[in-house]
């Protein structure tokens, strides 16, 4: 890098979720970096050189809104370059809202703005949200933050990481969660939590993964009173040791700490600066009756684990259940059943027999998914309406599924809709997706829009106590149709304050703003049913009790306050967008892009730049949030200094077939045609500008569209040559849209998706799509139950006779798709009966001629040679070919004018 830079830096992106603290030198490679020696000195923290002299995490909680702050300081010992890295995860739910570096001198900072913008001028990608820059999903509940710089001898460097999160109430407390693993010994480590709770502090505690029970006791210092607590954990070198005589950490692991509030006042009302939050939790509530029907899927797809996993569970909360609760199970496969088709009291012979029920029964079938749902809802509603003594029972709908809707009605909008239309809010629904081929956005926007929620079941050796997890959360309810009321002249951009449910040991939460002079005036009433009474309150605000908590945490409560409304507004308006359409939709993601800009947060809707340190390309690395449902895999960043670009095959391309059907060049349509061991080529000659239909799938919608352009720069008077230049592949079953060029590949343009540079590396999912992107290479995409695509890169290079660059694109398989698939490429997915008689030499003597007979049409071919650069861009394979005249005329089905779409979509 330049001298302004003053080091060189390489950044590793690891698209993936967890909280984890990693200061790790990574090894240098053989292609230029500095060589690692791996002998190490014992009780030297330093690691092939490079100590991490301080790593330190303070976290600061002011009424449930957490303030973490990451700084780790990294010194290079030796008289070479070295490469260093500071990971860390953090909750999913969290928000980095700063990032810097300070390295030789010189600071650099973040930036955040909207993706838009930041992805368009640094040609990264995030495809809905997903990270291309440094945060990756990491596990089940954290996000993995990594960078990697190299830096320069004898010097060190400063990474300060900060985010934000609410602390939610599960189960009774409150969790912070610190992963810890530095993998090498620290000179100063510190783990501090300051915790400032109004209320006052009713239990606090901390454990360590990595720690037994004894070592906790000294090393971990806890203690707390009133309103005040504090965790501090601060090992010496000699106490992260693994044992006596080792140079490696200990410290490797979960640090949590848990705490809960005094409930003593049912009132928690706080105001600062014009904001307010109101914490609603009461005690001593008397648990509600339920009426509970488990919808459980049992197509075939559950089969194994999953099914003995889920059986297990249902067991242990069929077991839990109280004697005044009623409950049915509907199990749904191709077809739909319940055990009993109506609600029966948990009697200890209802529930023995239900136990006997679920362990017996089977799997069948595929995926009713409506048809369960419709099911379960009906006997909730009925026992509702014919049985007047349930009607006053908290009524829950539970829904597990490992798949998507493949019998019965699968239009998931038209689901959505029967499920609307049925429950028409009278009781909350959660969804629990069971692994990763559910499509978990489906599941959440349905859950949302019936007042529950959902939530992801991994397939893992706990996935029974996942599944009991959950139903404890929801397993005692106290009130039902909570309403939390404001007077409407005092307060504005109010978060949630209907809840159909509240749980024991959970917590409703609620802030927005105060008018300006409305102080006097501001109260809460709170109004709800429980267990055989109405429950109402009404809160006051104590100006004299907010005076001296504002003296007592000064500014820091003001800003707490603000930023935990904007946190609430913010992820409900990001959820709230996902259920919307139209103007509504575009004004929530409006409304949440400004606040997260105002607040400075990194949301999906914006990212973080940081100015001055740049990768190979001379631009600078982003910060995104990634989404639930997308996967990827290690991108990296780095100057030509660091490492010069591979020439190899990438090793992430994969094994392609050794003869491939697709169109390339001038354009050059090849015909595999595997029953004849042969291939048939032909050309299209038309305009630059013209949109081509390659691929068109009645049955699903699939299609792929190609735009020709020019090849720009010829002689004058000679014949343009056309290509693709740009490439449009649409799966609307699920909404799935990528438009590529030779520049750019861009997800759901039409929405103004993020954007891919070919100088990326990376694989993403979206839904049943598959897109795996080879940095300088190709793209290959995978449509589950459909076929699989490659585009390849051509790039002009000294000497090329194309004066731009462009596309060729192949069909790699095509056997799932259907039978009436069509285009210039989708009509030979299907065999082709053809006979070539009478070779003889052409007007060209160098070729051959022959008469085929395909189609009921006799047409003039000629033997000849085209390439395919499925598997080499730069050269590509010679393959011998019957070549048909004039634009294919005999061989497609029509004329090829018929081929010619108005759209790239």
């Amino acid at each position: 890098m330049d001298g302004a830079m003053g080091l060189r830096a390489l950044l590793c992106v690891y698209l993936a979720s967890l909280l984890v603290l990693q200061g790790m030198p990574t090894q240098g490679s053989p292609t230029g970096r500095p060589k690692v020696n791996k002998k190490r000195q014992t009780l030297d923290t330093a690691v092939d050189g490079v100590t991490i002299r301080s790593l330190k995490v303070n976290c600061k909680v002011t009424s449930r809104f957490a303030h973490y702050v990451i700084t780790s300081q990294v010194v290079n010992n030796a008289d070479e370059a070295k490469e260093i890295s500071f990971d860390v995860e953090i909750p999913k739910t969290a928000f980095i809202s700063d990032f810097a570096i300070t390295a030789d001198g010189s600071a650099f900072i973040g930036d955040i703005k909207d993706k838009v913008t930041a992805w368009k001028q640094y040609r990264k990608a995030a495809i809905s949200g997903e990270n291309a820059g440094l945060v990756r999903a990491s596990g089940r509940t954290m996000e993995q933050f990594t960078i990697h710089l190299t830096i320069g001898p004898r010097s060190k460097a400063t990474f300060r990481l900060t985010y934000e999160e609410v602390l939610k109430r599960r189960l009774m407390q409150y969790d912070i969660v610190i992963k810890v693993k530095p993998k090498q010994l620290v000179h100063h480590f510190e783990i501090d939590v300051d915790i400032f709770e109004p209320q006052g502090i009713s239990k606090l505690d901390a454990h360590a993964s990595f720690l037994s029970n004894d070592l906790a006791s000294q090393l971990v210092k806890k203690s707390f009173s009133g309103k005040q607590g504090r965790v501090l954990f601060h090992p010496t070198v000699s106490q992260q040791q693994s044992c006596p005589t080792c140079s490696t950490s200990l410290l490797n692991g979960d640090f949590k700490v848990t705490y809960d509030v005094n409930r003593d006042q049912l009132c928690d009302l706080l105001v600062a600066n014009n904001h307010f939050a109101h914490f609603f939790a009461p005690q001593n509530l008397t648990n509600m009756n339920k009426n509970v029907v488990f919808v459980i899927d049992i197509s075939t797809s559950m089969e194994g684990q999953k099914v003995k996993q889920t059986k297990e569970a249902l067991l242990k909360i069929l077991g839990d259940m109280r004697p005044g609760d009623y409950f049915d199970l509907v199990l749904f496969g191709s077809e739909v059943q319940s055990w009993k088709g109506s609600l029966v009291q948990a009697s200890p012979a209802n529930l023995r027999a239900a136990q006997d029920f679920v362990k017996h029964f089977f799997l069948a079938g595929a995926t009713n998914l409506n048809g369960g749902l419709l099911r379960g809802i009906e006997i909730l509603n009925q026992a509702q309406k014919n049985l007047p003594k349930l009607s006053n029972h908290a009524s829950v709908l539970i829904m597990l599924t490992d798949g998507e809707p493949t019998e019965g009605v699968t239009d998931r909008s038209q689901i959505l809709k029967n499920v609307r239309n049925a429950i028409r809010g009278k009781f909350p629904l959660y969804n629990l997706g069971f692994g990763d081929n559910v499509d978990f956005n489906f599941l959440d926007v349905m859950s949302m829009e019936n007042n529950g929620r959902a939530q992801r079941i991994y397939e893992d050796h706990d996935a029974a106590q996942q599944l009991q997890g959950f139903y404890d959360q929801v397993a005692n309810p106290l009130l039902v149709d909570v309403e939390l009321l404001y007077p409407q002249d005092t307060i504005s951009d109010l978060t949630q304050h209907r809840h159909k449910q509240y749980y024991e040991g959970s917590e409703i939460m609620v802030a927005g703003r105060i008018a300006d002079h409305k102080l006097s005036s501001f109260k809460a009433d709170v109004l709800a049913h429980g267990e055989g009474q109405e429950f109402k309150m009404t809160c006051l605000v104590d100006e004299e009790k907010m005076k001296n908590l504002l003296r007592e945490r000064g500014h820091m409560l003001e800003n707490h306050i603000e930023r935990l409304w904007a946190y609430l507004t913010i992820q409900e308006l990001l959820a709230k967008r996902t259920k919307l359409e139209g103007k509504e939709k575009a004004d929530a993601a409006a409304k949440a892009l400004q606040m997260s800009l105002a607040y400075q947060f990194v949301t999906p809707l914006t990212s973080m730049t940081i100015r001055g340190v740049a990768d190979e390309d001379g631009l600078e690395p982003v910060v995104d949030k990634p989404p639930e449902e997308m996967v990827g895999h290690r991108k990296t960043f780095k100057l030509p200094a660091s490492q010069p670009s591979p020439t190899g095959p990438s090793a992430d391309i994969q094994q392609l077939p050794n003869q491939v059907t697709g169109v390339d060049t001038d354009p050059h349509f090849l015909i595999h045609v595997p029953q004849k061991e042969d291939t048939l080529c032909f050309n299209i000659n038309e305009e630059p500008g013209v949109i081509l239909s390659l691929v068109q799938d009645p049955d699903t919608g699939f299609s792929v569209n190609g735009q020709l352009i020019g090849n720009r720069a010829g002689s004058p008077g000679q014949h343009q040559g056309t290509y693709f230049g740009r490439l449009g592949i649409v799966n609307p079953t699920t909404g799935f849209q990528l438009e590529v060029t030779p520049h750019n590949i861009t997800l759901n343009p039409d929405s103004g998706g993020p954007v891919f540079s070919w100088k990326d590396q990376a694989s993403l999912r979206q839904h049943e799509v598959v897109v795996t992107i080879n940095r300088k290479r190709n793209l290959v995409v995978a449509v589950e139950d459909g076929g699989t695509f490659e585009v390849v890169l051509h790039r002009v290079w000294k000497g090329s006779a194309v004066h731009q660059d462009f596309l060729g694109f192949y069909v790699l398989d095509s056997h799932r798709m259907s039978a009436r698939t069509h285009g210039l490429l989708g009509q030979f997915f299907h065999p082709i009966d053809y006979t070539v008689s009478d070779p003889h030499p052409g007007s060209d003597p160098t070729k051959t001629d022959a008469t085929m007979l395909v189609k009921s049409h006799q047409l003039t071919v000629t033997r000849g040679l085209q390439k395919d650069y499925s598997k080499n861009p730069r050269h590509g394979a010679e393959v011998t070919c019957w070549f048909v005249h004039n634009n294919g005329a005999g061989l497609i089905d029509g004329v090829y004018t018929d081929y010619i779409v108005p759209d790239i979509f």
